[in-house]
Parts: structure tokens; C-alpha cells; sequence
């Protein structure tokens, strides 16, 4: 028995090996990825790599074993990912693996907002599988803001169309402490894990925090949904990504991503990550 994990080379990926190395032998932990060269360190520490493209089903054929805990890692392109999540499910199902997990949409069902559609698509088709399977329904990353100081620190703005809408985001490593837990330990079949952090934060909160640990006057600058997107595209965003990026503002302004049930701190069995930590660990770069 073996826990393979897709998209093993993302972020959130590399983050979920690094964790299972410490639980398990590395010989029992497979690594898809499209690109083994980007995953040779993975190689070379004993991880079992699998060559597989999510566009080509026939390249993971071989990438499951009967019994095997999976991994679905959501993939990255909008737009494709219904058919890639079914290549990988399907592939699961043949092999008769003993247990596939998601990285679904925090709300599942509820999640009202575009870039959870092919999230939904996803759950439906595991549901339908007959596979045992858990879903790890994860909130925003703090990363998704933290990534992205250079411009607020820049401007002294942090620009936005969620009004005073909250975020009850977690680090990633947060999220890759929870996957890893569901794949090494038992009696999660069937579960449905509504992951986020324990606090949630504003805008106008995320803006002071920023602003206390540089010295910078830095201020939340709430705009309506058409301007947002013009800034968005005037800095160079595909207008169908800064549709997105509003169309999720609109689903923060009207609370989608605010809940702290608090699952991820208990299936992780610590307090998860603030958000200062994480502008703190941003900022040092």
C-alpha cells in the first residue's frame, strides 16, 4: 500500500510530501507529476515518482495500486479541470485504491461563487464513483494575499471590492498538515473536513497588521466590483482571471469564506497559523 499524491511538485504538494516523509518511508509515498525533473530531490530521497499528464488519462494508468490512499490535488487550470479530476478518479477506481481525497471549496454545495463550480463538478463525480473518499474542503490561503505585498507595500493601499467582508484564511502548511493526517491515519472514510482558520480577519485588519510590522501608513481602499477589475486588468491580468478575482470578492463580501467551524485546527491538533505570522514570514521574503 502506497499514498500517492497529484500534483506533487504545486506548493501545496511539495508541502503534503514533506510532511509524509516524516510519518512514513519514503518508498511508500508516490509523487505524480508532469515534469520529473522538477521533482528529482523528491527522486533522490527515495520518493517513488509517477509521469503523468492530467490531459492524457492513459499516463495514469499505471499510477495507482490497489489499496493506495490518493491524493487529489485540485488542478490549476480553470476552466479544465472537471475532466482532468475525472481522469485521476477514474484511474483511482480501476486500481481499486482504498481511499481518494480532495482538495475541494470551503462550503462545498454552498459555495456560490464561479471558482468553486469545478470544485462542486469534482465532488459530485467522487460521490459517484463509489470510491472511499473524504473531502478536504479548504478556505483561502493566506498566501493568496501574502504573495502578492509588493504592490500594496508599493501604493500603501490594499486594494479590494469585498467591502467589509471577512477571510478566515490559513497558511498553506496548514492545509498540507490536515492532508497528511487523512492520509496517515484511519477512520476518515466518508468525511467531510470544512477547513479554514481559526480567526477571521477584514481588510481593513489585514491593512493595519501590514502596516504595524513595516511602519508604513497603509490603508484598505474598498472600490466597487467594476473598478476592481479595471485595476486588475490594467496591471495585467487576462480579464477572465480578474472576473474571477471579483467574483470571489463579491463571495467574501458576502461572507463564503468567513467560516471558522474550526475542523482544521482539530484534525491537525494545533491552533492554526495567524496571519500576522504569515505577513511576518512574507515580509522577510
Amino acid at each position: 500500500m502506497s499514498i500517492v499524491v497529484t500534483g506533487a511538485t504545486g506548493h501545496l504538494g511539495r508541502l503534503v510530501i514533506e510532511g509524509l516523509l516524516e510519518k512514513v518511508p519514503a518508498d511508500q509515498v508516490v509523487a505524480v507529476v508532469r515534469d520529473a525533473g522538477k521533482a528529482a530531490d523528491l527522486a533522490e530521497r527515495g520518493v517513488r515518482l509517477h509521469v503523468a499528464d492530467y490531459n492524457r488519462p492513459e499516463t495514469l494508468q499505471d499510477a495507482f495500486a490497489a489499496g493506495d490512499k490518493v491524493l487529489l490535488i485540485s488542478g490549476s487550470e480553470v476552466g479544465q479541470r472537471v475532466p482532468q479530476h475525472q481522469a485521476v478518479i477514474d484511474a483511482a477506481k480501476a486500481a481499486g485504491a482504498s481511499l481518494l481525497a480532495y482538495t475541494s471549496v470551503l462550503g462545498g454545495p454552498a459555495a456560490d461563487f464561479t471558482l468553486a463550480d469545478e470544485h462542486k463538478a469534482t465532488e459530485r463525480a467522487i460521490e459517484a464513483s463509489g470510491l472511499p473518499y473524504v473531502l478536504l474542503r479548504n478556505g483561502w490561503y493566506h498566501e493568496n494575499y501574502t504573495e502578492q505585498l509588493a504592490p500594496v507595500l508599493e501604493h500603501g493601499a490594499v486594494v479590494g471590492s469585498a467591502g467589509g467582508g471577512r477571510v478566515a484564511s490559513a497558511a498553506r502548511a496548514d492545509y498540507a498538515a490536515a492532508a497528511v493526517e487523512v492520509l496517515t491515519g484511519e477512520g476518515h472514510e466518508g468525511k467531510v473536513y470544512e477547513l479554514s482558520g481559526d480567526t477571521a480577519w477584514s481588510f481593513e485588519e489585514y491593512a493595519a497588521e501590514i502596516a504595524r510590522q513595516t511602519g508604513k501608513e497603509i490603508a484598505y481602499g474598498p472600490v466597487p466590483a467594476e473598478t476592481h477589475k479595471t485595476i486588475l486588468t490594467g496591471a495585467g491580468l487576462p480579464e477572465p482571471f480578474a472576473e474571477i478575482l471579483v467574483d470571489v470578492d463579491a463571495a467574501i463580501a458576502r461572507g463564503r469564506l468567513a467560516a471558522t467551524p474550526g475542523d482544521l485546527s482539530r484534525l491537525i491538533g494545533r491552533p492554526t497559523t495567524p496571519l500576522a505570522d504569515s505577513i511576518a514570514a512574507a515580509l522577510k521574503g
